[in-house]
């Protein structure tokens, strides 16, 4: 990288700093029309996240300096914002607590902000918000320092999930291999199919989240004749190697052995090397190989199968 190309970056970053502290007011003297100042309105939000915490946690939590904190917390205390008691397990710490006129001064900032962002994106189509969404954690993965694996939780489809599994199937295998309106037409037919003859004693969709959002799918559709069918696993790549598509695998396995299936079944492409990978180390089997053009490609259809 030359000089050149830095002084741009650091000039972009520091550009964008501008504008977007200007777009959510973060210059005015208060927060969304409050008269907290935005670390106030932060260490209130800390506050209310742990009813019973300590000022050394607050701290650590928002990198703040103690001395600045403790002029904070007293502001609060002055204004009945907060309730201050000494702790039992360590009579050098002292546990804090928002009082009911702070958990309604939170509220209201708390639902000031939502409505201040729900603006935002009210003002741009659908598709722009995702684009803005997506933008914004990749931001943060870039920007955070190295941690664990996310936290990954798998339930049940609901209302507007089948919508997100078509789209992110035809958005990623678009980027990825090239697939165009073909391919997003079959996982809509599959994904119509389910929801019209779904049992819910034999048959399950999962949604992975990390962090709230939709991060993957699996569905367990009944193949007849005590088969159950593998169809429409997908993983975000921003969740690719941290274990998702294993956790989904298996969710589905010990789903289809309760549901007493005999044997599994799945349709996939030779191409999809990282899901075949899956499909091995999970006990599967690849039976059968077919050429087929199909998304206006040459490829190499496979069937994998495991009994149970």
């Amino acid at each position: 990288m030359t000089s050149s190309d830095l002084t741009a970056r650091v000039d972009a970053v520091r550009r964008f700093n501008r504008f977007y502290t200007r777009q959510i007011g973060l210059l005015r003297d208060g927060m969304v029309d409050t008269r907290f100042s935005l670390t106030e309105a932060r260490v209130l939000y800390e506050l209310a996240q742990a009813p019973d915490t300590t000022a050394s946690a607050v701290a650590a939590a928002l990198g703040l300096d103690h001395g600045y904190l403790s002029r904070i917390l007293g502001r609060f205390a002055e204004d009945d914002l907060i309730r201050r008691k000494p702790s039992a397990d360590d009579a050098r710490q002292t546990r804090l607590a928002l009082s009911a006129k702070g958990r309604a001064a939170f509220r209201t900032l708390d639902r000031r902000s939502d409505r201040l962002v729900a603006d935002l994106l009210g003002a741009m189509p659908e598709p722009r918000q995702r684009q803005l969404v997506d933008a914004m954690r990749l931001i943060e993965r870039s920007l955070a320092p190295e941690k664990a694996a996310p936290q990954v939780v798998l339930r049940l489809h609901r209302a507007g999930d089948m919508g997100w599994v078509v789209s992110r199937h035809a958005v990623n295998y678009a980027k990825e291999h090239g697939w165009g309106a073909a391919f997003e037409a079959l996982v809509a037919d599959i994904v119509a199919q389910f929801l019209r003859d779904f049992d819910p004693a034999r048959e399950r969709c999962w949604i992975a989240e990390t962090d709230g959002a939709p991060v993957g799918s699996i569905f367990l559709v009944n193949g007849g004749d005590e088969v159950a069918k593998l169809r429409l696993l997908l993983v975000e790549p921003q969740a690719r190697g941290f274990g998702v598509g294993g956790l989904l695998v298996d969710e589905f396995l010990r789903f289809a052995r309760e549901a007493r299936y005999r044997r599994v079944t799945l349709w996939t492409q030779s191409i999809l090397t990282a899901a075949r990978a899956l499909y091995e180390r999970s006990g599967f089997t690849l039976v059968r190989q077919e050429r087929h053009c199909s998304f206006g490609h040459d490829l190499i259809g496979e069937t994998w199968e495991r009994d149970l």
